[in-house]
């Protein structure tokens, strides 16, 4: 009997939601990337297949006591980034992870930031 890995259940479901979402050059994609250590979010536009903006918990200046926190923080930069960009709205990729933990705290935080997604 064949078992599913973890990764196998994220790449079937993550190919579900990208047959469903596209980012556009004034609705860009918010996708998600979450290690074992740190988070990653960017904002592309399919379209041209480019990265307008990026933000992750590897940089300097993000800051939390817990992970759930610094993820929070990645989504505020995030969303300040798109705003100096003239971004305003995203669609959220959550690349086949469940929402919940850090992915939800990452963005939770985008909106806090101003971004609408």
């Amino acid at each position: 009997m064949a078992k599913f890995k973890k990764q196998d259940r994220r790449k079937r479901v993550k190919r579900g939601i990208r047959g469903k979402i596209d980012g556009t050059p004034q609705r860009p994609r918010l996708s998600v990337y979450r290690s074992n250590r740190h988070i990653y979010a960017q904002l592309i536009d399919d379209r041209d297949g480019v990265t307008l903006a990026a933000a992750s918990s590897i940089e300097e200046g993000v800051d939390g006591s817990t992970p759930v926190d610094v993820s929070k923080a990645v989504g505020q930069s995030l969303a300040e980034r798109a705003r100096e960009k003239g971004i305003e709205r995203a669609v959220f990729d959550r690349n086949g992870y469940r929402y919940h933990g850090r992915v939800q705290a990452l963005a939770e935080g985008a909106r806090e930031g101003g971004l609408q997604c």
